[in-house]
């Protein structure tokens, strides 16, 4: 077994390193959303460059992928604007929709003309996908979409959602659902801005008015909607943000607790946590590489997402626990030099959601025993 990457590989994370230190700067960047950026990136091949060659990508590999978006994330640079639709809709699109999709959808979101949000959770379903209630209604050539989605991130700024209905109200729950991809734009659907406690927004609440919505934006058949959604969602679980994007605090961290281990102000306690860390981080980054790896084999690596998912996620909520344990009343700080502490509390309190987005902890350890581990359902 060899835990090294190719020279192909290496090359090609020092380019990316390279650009992104010219374009971002030596500081991290802002994140968020900006088209320009993505122009930038498409410009260079580096928007779906593991799709196949004939949808626009370069045809290279998962680990390609994963290296690719550790350093975007890393670099905190731009990548909102195409991150849902490279990560999720496309790679859906290839294997499941009709070849009028392919061509429609495909060169737009490499060339980072359209955006796309996430239309899965409601407030009576959560984490429960199937239970989606959002009622899509067969008139001739369209559907029309009465309901309402919530956490819809980034819905304000995106071009389209990639949205979960149900065409079969009648049907087993996990058998009535059709995914549709619904133009934010299109009357009948209003979007309301939902500010989280850290004072941000990028969550929303969406609402669907008699939405009508050509039967061709379909994606795979009626009412087999769930399969399609399953495996969408494990593109969503096996990605590496869900550990990494929180790595520039832990490094921030680290520098002062060496700076209070100099003091002599650093406990025994705190040292012995900061260090479980690190090894846990380095473990994390393993499983993450490890599902893009089976990925790059044709494996579907599916408890292995989850498992990935539940350990990323768990090691950011311990890593804040000990930042605020680490800055104790300091934490509290404002005014100069107080970076870190704002740093600090806003990642603590934006932490706490990780364990329920994308699924909670609880739906990703019934898979894992599940389809992983063999073991008979409750």
């Amino acid at each position: 077994m060899r835990f090294e990457f190719t020279p192909a590989q290496q090359k090609f994370r020092t380019e990316l390193k390279t650009f992104l230190a010219e374009e971002v700067g030596v500081e991290r960047g802002s994140g968020g959303a900006d088209q320009a950026f993505s122009k930038k990136l498409s410009a260079r091949g580096w928007i779906g460059l593991a799709w196949p060659k004939e949808y626009g990508g370069q045809g290279l590999g998962a680990l390609e992928q994963m290296i690719y978006t550790e350093e975007m994330i890393l670099a905190n640079a731009p990548r909102a604007h195409h991150f849902v639709a490279e990560r999720q809709v496309g790679p859906s699109l290839i294997r499941h929709g009709t070849e009028a999709q392919k061509r429609e959808w495909l060169p737009r979101i490499v060339n980072a003309d359209v955006s796309f949000a996430l239309g899965l959770s409601e407030p009576g379903a959560g984490s429960d996908l199937a239970a989606a209630a959002t009622r899509a209604v067969r008139d001739g050539d369209e559907y029309v979409v009465t309901g309402q989605k919530i956490w819809t991130s980034n819905a304000h700024i995106s071009d389209a959602v990639w949205l979960v209905v149900r065409t079969d109200p009648d049907a087993p729950k996990h058998r009535g659902i059709s995914c549709l991809m619904v133009d934010l734009d299109s009357p009948g659907i209003s979007i309301r801005p939902l500010v989280d406690m850290t004072g941000g927004h990028h969550f929303n609440e969406v609402f669907f008015d008699e939405v009508r919505v050509p039967v061709d934006r379909r994606v795979g058949d009626e009412n087999h909607g769930w399969y399609i959604l399953a495996e969408h969602l494990d593109f969503e679980r096996s990605g590496i943000e869900r550990l990494i994007d929180l790595e520039y605090i832990f490094h921030d961290v680290l520098a002062a607790a060496r700076e209070r281990a100099v003091k002599g102000s650093l406990g025994r306690a705190v040292r012995a946590e900061l260090a479980e860390l690190a090894i846990e981080l380095e473990v994390g980054r393993l499983m993450c590489y490890r599902v893009a790896w089976m990925q790059s084999a044709g494996l579907v690596p599916n408890a292995e997402a989850s498992s990935a998912k539940i350990f990323g996620t768990e090691w950011s909520q311990r890593m804040m626990a000990t930042a605020m344990k680490l800055l104790g009343m300091d934490a509290g700080a404002s005014g100069e030099g107080a970076r870190l502490a704002a740093t600090v509390r806003g990642g603590y309190l934006g932490a706490v959601s990780r364990t329920i987005a994308g699924g909670t902890s609880e739906v990703q350890r019934s898979i894992v025993a599940t389809r992983g581990l063999g073991l008979p359902r409750s």
